[in-house]
């Protein structure tokens, strides 16, 4: 019998670095380098986004990921609506080889809040 979704975002979770909307906002407001990868369809990034986001939708991120980091290491922080297609990513960008990745697993709005 296949695992339902939240049963593969939860043993994914388990498998990549998770953080807090306080967290997240204050990496991006810290750290210049960091990369905020937001991996929702462009409609939702267009209807509102975190500042210095980049938009790679999670379907088009093996695609995508190359133009946005080019090196294994760079800093990325990952994001969508509520967390499951962030952790999807996360473990993509995992199973790619990138090494310096972690995930805001919570509601976009609260993160927007965080950021203030």
């Amino acid at each position: 019998m296949p695992i339902e979704f939240t049963d593969l975002i939860q043993s994914h979770a388990n498998e990549v670095r998770l953080c807090t909307a306080e967290s997240a906002a204050g990496r991006i407001r810290a750290e210049s380098d960091l990369v905020v990868l937001d991996v929702r369809e462009p409609a939702e990034f267009a209807s509102g986004s975190v500042s210095g986001a980049v938009n790679v939708p999670r379907g088009f991120l093996e695609f995508k990921i190359a133009e946005v980091c080019s090196a294994a290491d760079p800093p990325i922080l990952i994001h969508c609506k509520s967390g499951g297609r962030a952790v999807l990513a996360a473990k993509t960008l995992a199973d790619m080889g990138y090494s310096n990745v972690e995930v805001y697993f919570g509601a976009f709005e609260d993160l927007v809040a965080a950021m203030g």
